[in-house]
């Protein structure tokens, strides 16, 4: 974990001129997230690479606070979203983030919980961070069985190569979700191996 943010500095022109490997589910979370979002929300995003997704949703919200690891990315993201006036990029981790008097309304984490050490400390921050009715959703990729990928990636994390992936079920992340005290309200997979899409929710 220590040197990931040397991997994702060194891919970020690349990861940002990549395309979305699956446009059509991108663009149904985003709807999705859409549908629980409200004009007056405090959305808090962590692992938020080059701020696409923070981009598009900013507009819809009072503030946006997006953040992540890497400079480079962060960079990238500033420049795309000049003019956005409600979204800030910092650099940093969902432990560095002090949340608003009362709590965020909404915390995103897409393409992260699994690059991280602790799944369930993330998701407890989250839950600590909203407010009483507040929304964590997440789109995460679930690899239970990681076979020769596990020692393959351990080296090469090791040598700056190749980010930290943990292994876990789609049922072990909604278990760790159910856990940390939310309310699973959508579990949504548009193929068996695609990313697990959920929307979560603290208790009033």
């Amino acid at each position: 974990m220590a040197n990931d943010h040397k991997f994702w500095d060194r891919m970020a022109k690349r990861y940002a001129r990549s395309p979305v490997g699956d446009e059509a589910a991108y663009q149904e979370k985003l709807r999705k997230t859409r549908a629980v979002l409200g004009p007056d929300f405090k959305v808090l995003e962590f692992g938020c690479g080059t701020g696409s997704t923070a981009i598009v949703l900013a507009p819809e919200v009072a503030d946006y606070l997006a953040v992540d690891i890497s400079c480079e990315m962060l960079e990238i993201a500033r420049g795309k979203a000049k003019g956005i006036k409600n979204l800030r990029f910092e650099q940093g981790r969902l432990e560095d983030v002090t949340p608003p008097e009362g709590g965020f309304d909404a915390i995103l984490a897409h393409s992260i919980l699994h690059l991280l050490p602790d799944k369930e400390a993330a998701i407890a921050r989250a839950f600590a961070a909203l407010k009483p009715g507040g929304v964590f959703i997440s789109s995460t990729t679930c690899m239970a069985k990681g076979g020769l990928l596990k020692p393959l990636l351990w080296v090469g994390n090791k040598l700056s190569l190749l980010p930290m992936v943990k292994f876990f079920s789609a049922d072990a992340l909604v278990e760790a979700v159910q856990a940390a005290g939310f309310e699973i309200e959508e579990r949504w997979q548009p193929t068996p191996k695609a990313a697990v899409f959920l929307i979560a929710r603290k208790g009033t």
